[in-house]
């Protein structure tokens, strides 16, 4: 975790009293010390041909200064090296081994590897690596210079509390920690002289232990640009262990109460088990939460909150704390953690319609796994609310409604929805081989911005404090007053779609994880699949003529009418069922649920339908830039948020949903239909309630992998990987071809010829060969920049020999 945070203290003695412990804890302690970080000159030495080696990440210190920080709780965390000497330098040496992240880094600096000559380094670690260098030096890799100490120390210290400082949660959990137990972390901060400063690390507790980048040059602006990072070699070889989550949630009971004017108040009850004696318990919640006061197995807990602002770790909308309890935890025994808390995280958009902000993270978190949920809500009477789960009591109180919704099996996260609703009537359940109750609200009136132009609305102020990709605009004004929208023009049809599409994923994938599912609006261009819980575009709920002007193209029409639901829906598997490992692997759940949304349409209106979807979906893909660059040439699909640092605003979205249904299109053409079905069935019940890496579907891939055939070369798993998934490239694709001889005897000789692409690019490319009766035949031809040929014998003259790009492969046609 690279990010920077800075803290404020506050230590309770009961729920929601701000009063001091009577005695300084050891957490107090380390904030303190942090919080006045400076260097020891007495700790300062002349070095040569030092080094600190990391598996991969490999720092040399070849002549200069290095000075340590004074300790904090008994050790040494930081030290600067300074090459400002006759001669001095260092150096940083780092060979990515993966293609996608060579190209990264090589984005970044020009180069596949990093070798890096370094002006100065500052350097944070809680791994035990000042103690390394310490002995090294004592071994004659340096001697002490005193003198030189206090002039170093003025001149660094600032810089080493300020990014000290920047770590102080980081190291208040590791230096709690025996160091035994500890996940450590080195962290550098590098003035490089022909790259300026970057920063590496090395952390132990993530799944991707290297980690090179620096802020974006628009800071405040862009995001933080991560050059390369990838796991380190012990982990890719299986021999390190992979470190145990230090929590395991089990369960959540939640009291949350709305107020006349939708403020949150809630008390949030944990239940989970530490892997480890645990010292500290690390949280995350919404910035919009205050979190007020927190127990811990009933006694009164310490909380050190951080502001995240720019880094990779950084989240713009959720915020990192510690839970500090009075004592130690003792492993593999469930801990109560109680919390209370407030905030807003509901924003009016006119007329009784609510957006909902924070809706995965307006409860604390400690990790990432399925947990069990039981929620009560209290809230004004006249509205309705939807939750996870199902609902098991329902009454009044006054002016208010009291709600409550428990999951019967663990489950990824749990979110709630609001407004004046309507539900829709005669949601068809026969036939439904999961059995899955299903609920679909509409909002009762529009929403303001929604409204015609020309309608006076008298509109809130905090109607602006939706998200970016919020409420869309309304459309100019016509001549005339237009009529309103209806919000619940297609609330039927929506409904309808909802349970079409749980049946037919039902019957290709199984049942999902609960027996209900709701669906209600949020205003925006956006959906988010819960389970359980969909929230869906209100433009989804409007006939299609009486969407904002912007909106009302083939492709967004399509998008609004029919992807979106399907795609929601298919969240209830892909991505709430089976989840991603990581960030790389995001692309597996959103691609899953768009492909899977695909296929529902192919059923709903047939394959052309579907056909011009994926050939949408390639244009724009293949659009470029005006440097000629394309949008899939952004970075492989692994990337994930990283692809936002392309500077290009839609390719992380782009290459995620579109080239991320495109490559299990092509999957299934590979394969054939039964084959690849039998595969999305065996990757559920395989991987329910786990978590799924690319390298891990690329595992099962082979297992489903056609094997040569008379007809067919073998599919190479790891070249379609290498190419499609950990790599860029959309090849244009030219067709020559003869024919001679006569039936039954027909000689097909032809040419592929490939450009646009690396020289290493190479894919099996599909020549269709139609008929006038049958099915057509495939020659699957293997491509080259160098061009490629084949020849076949039919049996009948072919009436269409092509490639069928942008429909079997993601290709352009030359």
């Amino acid at each position: 975790m690279t990010g920077r945070y800075w803290f404020l203290r506050i230590a309770l003695a009961l729920p929601g009293a701000l009063t001091p412990l009577a005695a300084a804890t050891p957490a107090d302690d380390i904030v303190r010390q942090v919080r006045s970080a400076s260097l020891d000159p007495e700790q300062c030495y002349r070095v040569r041909d030092l080094s600190l080696v990391k598996e991969d990440l490999k720092l040399y210190f070849t002549e200069g200064y290095l000075i340590f920080s004074k300790p904090v709780n008994g050790e040494r965390v930081s030290a600067v090296f300074s090459a400002d000497v006759e001669g001095g330098d260092g150096e940083v040496l780092l060979l990515p081994p993966y293609r996608g992240e060579r190209a990264s880094l090589a984005r970044f600096t020009k180069s596949p590897n990093l070798d890096e000559h370094l002006r100065a380094a500052v350097l944070v670690f809680t791994d035990g690596s000042a103690q390394t260098l310490l002995n090294a030096i004592t071994r004659g890799a340096g001697k002490k210079v005193p003198e030189l100490g206090p002039l170093l120390a003025e001149q660094w210290s600032p810089t080493v509390a300020n990014i000290e400082g920047g770590f102080a949660l980081r190291l208040v959990e590791d230096l709690l920690t025996p160091q035994v137990q500890r996940p450590g972390l080195v962290f550098g901060a590098l003035a490089g002289k022909t790259l300026g400063n970057f920063e590496v690390s090395y952390d132990s507790r993530s799944a991707n232990q290297i980690m090179v980048g620096r802020e974006s040059e628009s800071r405040g602006r862009g995001p933080y640009e991560i050059w390369t990072s990838f796991p380190s070699r012990r982990s890719r070889t299986g021999s390190m262990k992979e470190p145990a989550p230090p929590v395991a949630e089990e369960g959540f009971q939640i009291d949350a109460a709305l107020d006349a004017d939708l403020a949150l108040k809630a008390t949030a009850h944990e239940t989970l088990k530490t892997g480890q004696p645990q010292r500290t318990l690390a949280f995350e919640v919404a910035h919009a939460i205050q979190i007020d006061s927190a127990r811990v197995d009933g006694q009164p807990a310490e909380l050190l909150f951080g502001d995240a602002a720019r880094g990779p770790a950084g989240d713009a909308e959720n915020g990192p704390f510690l839970v500090i309890p009075s004592s130690e935890l003792d492993p593999g025994i469930r801990h109560q953690v109680e919390f209370e808390e407030h905030g807003s995280v509901i924003s009016p958009a006119g007329n009784d319609v609510y957006f909902v902000a924070a809706r995965a993270s307006w409860y604390p978190r400690a990790g990432r796994g399925l947990a069990t949920y039981d929620l009560t809500f209290r809230y004004p009477k006249r509205l309705t609310l939807v939750s996870t789960g199902a609902m098991t009591e329902d009454r009044t109180d006054g002016d208010f409604r009291v709600t409550r919704w428990v999951t019967p099996t663990p489950i990824r996260i749990a979110g709630f929805n609001l407004g004046d609703y309507v539900q829709a009537e005669g949601v068809e359940e026969s036939g439904n081989p999961s059995g899955v109750h299903v609920e679909v609200y509409g909002n009762r009136r529009l929403e303001f911005a929604l409204q015609p132009a020309s309608t006076p609305v008298e509109r809130p102020a905090d109607v602006t404090h939706l998200p970016r990709r919020g409420i869309p605009k309304p459309p100019n004004p016509p001549a005339g007053p237009p009529p309103p929208p209806n919000p619940l023009a297609r609330l039927q049809a929506v409904a309808a779609d909802v349970s079409s599409a749980m049946r037919f994923y039902s019957g290709l994938f199984g049942p999902p994880a609960l027996k209900n599912l709701t669906v209600s609006p949020i205003p925006g261009n956006f959906g988010q699949g819960f389970p359980g819980l969909v929230y869906l575009s209100t433009l989804s709920y409007l006939d299609p003529s009486q969407r904002p002007a912007g909106d009302r193209d083939e492709r967004t029409q399509l998008f609004f009418s029919d992807l979106i639901t399907a795609h929601e829906v298919a969240h209830q598997w892909w991505g709430n069922l089976v989840m991603p490992a990581g960030y790389q692997d995001e692309w597996l759940s959103e691609g899953m649920a768009d492909y899977s949304a695909l296929l529902y349409l192919e059923k709903k209106k047939g394959t052309k339908a579907m056909e011009d979807v994926l050939e949408d979906f390639r244009d724009t893909l293949a659009k470029k830039d005006d440097k000629g660059a394309t949008i899939d040439s952004a970075g492989p699909i692994t990337w994930g948020f990283r692809l936002e640092a392309s500077g290009n605003p839609s390719a992380r979205d782009d290459i995620t949903y579109g080239k991320g249904a495109w490559v299990l299109h092509m999957l299934r053409r590979r394969m054939g239909d039964g084959p690849f079905l039998k595969m999305l069935a065996e990757l559920r019940r395989r991987y329910d309630s786990r978590r799924l890496s690319t390298a891990q579907f690329q595992a099962l891939v082979k297992e489903f992998a056609p094997a040569r055939t008379p007809a067919a070369p073998a599919l190479n798993v790891d070249d379609f990987f290498d190419n499609w998934v950990y790599s860029t490239g959309i090849p244009e694709l030219k067709l020559d071809y003869t024919l001679k001889g006569a039936a039954p005897a027909v000689r097909i000789s032809g040419n592929v010829a490939q450009s646009g692409v690396d020289d290493d690019f190479s894919i099996q490319a599909p020549v269709e060969v139609q008929f006038a009766k049958g099915a057509p035949r495939v020659i699957w031809v293997q491509t080259s920049n160098e061009g490629a040929t084949f020849s076949a014998t039919l049996k009948e003259a072919p009436l269409k020999v092509s490639i069928p790009a942008g429909r079997d492969v993601l290709a352009l046609k030359k």
